[in-house]
């Protein structure tokens, strides 16, 4: 009896032994497939800020405006003035006549369906 308490502690000792190793393995593999997206990571970070700064230099103002002005033939645009903006008070919203808060909304009239 005892040489199969023997035999059996044993296997059960290499069986632990191959588990922690192909667990070493998978974990080995796993930490290299970490580092691999960690630099494909920085890589996209890098390529991203240079595409930020392509970006930055294509908007310069004075070079859209060059742009604008060449093709001003085709493009009609003219550079955008003070006076084109307007302030909150001139903007027209609509008056509310007889209406209180509170109270209920027929919503079944604006739901009808389009023909």
């Amino acid at each position: 009896m005892r040489h199969v308490l023997f035999i059996a502690t044993a296997l059960f000792v290499m069986g632990l032994a191959f588990w922690a190793y192909r667990e070493n393995y998978r974990t080995q593999g796993e930490l290299r497939e970490v580092r691999a997206l960690r630099q494909e990571i920085g890589e996209l970070r890098e390529s991203l800020a240079v595409l930020r700064a392509e970006w930055a230099y294509l908007n310069r103002p004075d070079r859209l405006r060059e742009l604008a002005e060449i093709n001003f033939s085709r493009l009609q645009l003219l550079p955008l003035m003070p006076q084109q903006f307007g302030d909150i008070r001139d903007v027209p919203y609509p008056v509310l006549t007889g209406a209180v808060a509170g109270d209920p909304v027929d919503l079944s009239a604006s739901t009808e369906a389009a023909p």
